[in-house]
C-alpha cells in the first residue's frame, strides 16, 4: 500500500526517518531457524533480497506501508553527473520561468562524502555549466604545470616523452580534491532550488504496470543483523517521477537491475574495471594478487619513495573504475529513465578522467528531458517517459568523439606483446591516426572470468609494511572514516552461502580476502575445528564494489546498506 503525500509532508517524513536512524535500539533475540540457509552451510546472508520477508514469521503483522511522493525528475546519486543534471534542469526551468521539481537522493551522509578520485579535472564541461565558475568560488586552485610519465622497472625509471596531442597530456587541467568540488556543485544546485536528500540510499527501482520506470524507493531502516525487524523499524519512502536519472557511479546497485530488466547490454561488450588505488586493473589472472599490497609495494620504488619520504599518512580509500570505454557502453535510455555518468561508463581511460564526461552526460540528459517533462499534454504526471533523444545527443557530442578516438588503447595492452605492445600502439596508431583506424579491438571479457585456479599460479610474497611508506590494511581502513550501523543485515549478500567455501576457497584459495581493499572478507576455521567458513566484516566496506566485480563465482551481490553508512572521505 502506498500513501501519496505532498512536498512538506515528504520533508517531515525524511526528518522522521533521520530520527529513526539515530536510534540504536538493542537487537532482539530470536530462536527461529532460517529457512534460507542449509543445515550444513553456516548462515552468512540475512538480507531480505536473498531471504524474503514473506517467508519469515518474524515479519508477520509488521506494517509495510510506504509513503509516496511525486517529483518531475528524480536523480539517484549526488556525484558530478547527478548534480550537473540537476543544475542544468533548474537553469533551464529558471530561464523559461517554468515550475520544475527536481529531487536528488545520495546514500552518503553528506554530498561528497563517498567521492574518491585523483583527481585531475578537465574543465570543459564545467565551462559549459558555469562560465563564471571562478567568480562562484569553484575549488579549482591548482593548475597542472608539468606531466611526468614513466615506466618503472624493479629499481629504475624509464621516462616516456609526453608528446603533444596524447590523451595523457594535462595542459589546461586542474588538480582538485573531487569531494570538495562535488560539495561545491551541491551548493550551486541547492541555490537553484534542487531538493537534495543526503543519507538516503535508493534501494529499489519501481515500475509502472506497463514496465516503465516509475521511480525509486529509499532503503528501510531499523532492521537487525539477523534480518528481523527492530522496534524502530521504518519503511523507506517512494519517490515517483516522470523521468528518473541513475547516476550511481561505477557498477551501480540499481543499474545492474536495469541492465537485466531492459537488456541494456545486449549490443556491447562486458564492462571491464580497475580499482582506484593506483589504477590496478581488475582483469588480473593470479588469485594471489592483492591490489592493496601491490600499492604498498609500489610506494617503495625509489622513484616514488623520494616523493613520499617524510610525509604522514592522513587518509585512505578505494574505488572501482569503469575502464571498458566505447566498446562497453550500454544502451542508456529506457522507458521512464536514463543512465548518466560513470554508471554506464563514460570514463576516458588513457586520460584517466571521467569527471568532465560524467558532467556532460548529465547536462545532455537534462537538456533532452526538459521539454518532455514540462510539456502540457502529458497523459500522466508520473508517466514513465521514454526520451531516446538523450542517446542521440550523446552520439553527436564531444563525449562520443573523445571515447571513440581512444577506444583501442586499453585493449591493445591485451595483445601478444602485452605492456610494450600497448605502448607502441598508443605511440604509433593513436598519435598518428588519432583513433581513425578502421578497426575496433576487443577486451578480454569479464574481469570475474580472468582468474586462473590457484594450483596454476604461484603465491606472491609481499614485503612486510614498514609503517612509514607502507602500512597494514586495517589501520588504513580506519583512516577512511568508514562507519556503518553495526546491527543491520550485511549488505554484501551471497546468492548461495555455500559457494565461497565450495568454489572460491577450493579452487581459487579464497581470492576475496585479497582483492577486497578493506578487509571485509576472511576465511576462518569452523567452530567445530573441521573446515573453514567465510566471515563478512560488512562494517569495513568502503563501497568500492570490487567484490561484486571480481568474484569468480559472481555470487556476491553488493546492495545498499542503511543510508549514511560507508566511508567519509572529506574531499580526498
Amino acid at each position: 500500500k502506498r500513501v501519496p503525500i505532498d512536498k512538506c509532508t515528504s520533508q517531515r517524513c525524511i526528518r522522521a526517518l533521520k530520527t529513526v536512524k539515530a536510534d540504536h535500539a538493542p537487537p532482539q533475540l530470536y530462536t527461529w531457524r532460517w529457512k534460507c540457509s542449509s543445515a550444513v552451510t553456516p548462515r552468512i546472508t540475512s538480507h531480505y533480497t536473498i531471504c524474503p520477508r514473506d517467508k519469515d514469521p518474524r515479519w508477520e503483522g509488521v506494517e509495510m506501508e510506504r509513503f509516496a511522493d511525486e517529483a518531475d525528475v528524480v536523480i539517484v546519486g549526488g556525484g558530478p553527473a547527478g548534480l550537473s543534471a540537476a543544475i542544468r534542469l533548474k537553469q533551464l526551468a529558471n530561464e523559461q520561468e517554468k515550475e520544475l521539481r527536481v529531487c536528488l537522493v545520495e546514500k552518503a551522509s553528506q554530498i561528497g562524502a563517498h567521492t574518491l578520485s585523483g583527481a585531475c579535472l578537465e574543465p570543459s564541461a564545467l565551462n559549459e555549466l558555469f562560465s563564471d565558475w571562478k567568480e562562484r568560488g569553484a575549488p579549482l586552485n591548482t593548475p597542472v604545470t608539468e606531466d611526468v610519465f614513466s615506466l618503472l622497472t624493479k629499481k629504475y625509471r624509464i621516462p616516456i616523452p609526453m608528446l603533444p596531442g596524447l590523451p595523457m597530456n594535462n595542459h589546461g587541467n586542474y588538480i582538485v580534491r573531487l569531494g570538495h568540488f562535488v560539495r561545491w556543485l551541491g551548493e550551486q544546485a541547492e541555490e537553484l532550488g534542487v531538493e537534495i536528500y543526503p543519507g538516503y540510499a535508493a534501494a529499489e527501482v519501481l515500475f509502472h504496470e506497463d514496465g516503465s520506470v516509475k521511480g525509486i524507493a529509499t532503503n528501510d531502516v531499523g532492521i537487525a543483523k539477523d534480518g528481523s525487524p527492530k522496534d524502530v523499524f521504518e519503511r523507506g519512502m517512494e519517490l515517483h517521477a516522470k523521468v528518473t536519472l541513475f547516476g550511481e557511479g561505477c557498477h551501480g546497485h540499481l543499474a545492474k537491475q536495469l541492465y537485466r530488466q531492459f537488456n541494456l547490454r545486449e549490443n556491447c561488450e562486458p564492462q571491464t574495471y580497475a580499482i582506484g588505488l593506483k589504477e590496478v586493473g581488475l582483469d588480473y589472472t593470479n588469485p594471489y594478487l592483492s591490489p592493496f599490497r601491490e600499492f604498498q609495494r609500489w610506494k617503495h620504488h625509489p622513484f616514488i619513495a623520494k616523493t613520499l619520504e617524510g610525509g604522514n599518512r592522513i587518509a585512505y580509500g578505494a574505488r572501482a573504475l569503469n575502464e571498458g570505454g566505447y566498446q562497453c557502453l550500454p544502451k542508456v535510455t529506457f522507458p521512464g529513465g536514463m543512465l548518466i555518468g560513470c554508471s554506464p561508463g563514460f570514463m576516458n581511460v588513457p586520460k584517466i578522467k571521467g569527471t568532465h564526461t560524467a558532467m556532460k552526460s548529465g547536462m545532455l540528459a537534462a537538456e533532452a528531458i526538459f521539454p518532455k517533462v514540462t510539456a502540457k499534454d502529458l497523459a500522466s504526471e508520473t508517466a514513465g517517459l521514454h526520451v531516446p533523444e538523450y542517446e542521440d545527443n550523446l552520439k553527436k557530442s564531444w563525449i562520443w568523439k573523445e571515447l571513440y578516438s581512444v577506444r583501442n588503447i586499453r585493449p591493445s595492452f591485451h595483445n601478444y606483446f602485452g605492456l610494450y605492445g600497448g605502448m607502441v600502439y598508443t605511440g604509433v596508431f593513436y598519435w598518428i591516426l588519432r583513433g581513425k583506424e578502421p578497426w575496433t579491438l576487443k577486451h578480454a571479457g569479464l574481469d570475474s572470468a580472468q582468474l586462473r585456479p590457484a594450483k596454476e599460479c604461484t603465491a606472491i610474497e609481499y614485503p612486510k609494511p614498514d609503517g612509514k611508506l607502507s602500512f597494514d590494511l586495517l589501520s588504513s581502513v580506519a583512516l577512511s572514516g568508514t562507519n556503518h550501523e553495526g546491527d543491520q543485515p550485511p549488505h554484501l549478500t551471497l546468492k548461495d552461502d555455500s559457494v565461497p567455501v565450495a568454489n572460491n576457497l577450493a579452487i581459487y584459495d579464497g581470492p576475496e580476502q585479497r582483492f577486497c581493499p578493506a578487509g571485509v572478507y576472511e576465511y576462518v576455521p569452523l567452530e567445530t575445528g573441521e573446515g573453514m567458513r567465510l566471515q563478512i566484516n560488512a562494517q569495513n566496506c568502503v563501497h568500492c564494489k570490487t567484490c561484486d566485480i571480481k568474484d569468480p563465482s559472481q555470487n556476491i551481490n553488493w546492495v545498499v546498506p542503511e543510508g549514511s553508512g560507508g566511508p567519509a572521505y572529506n574531499g580526498m
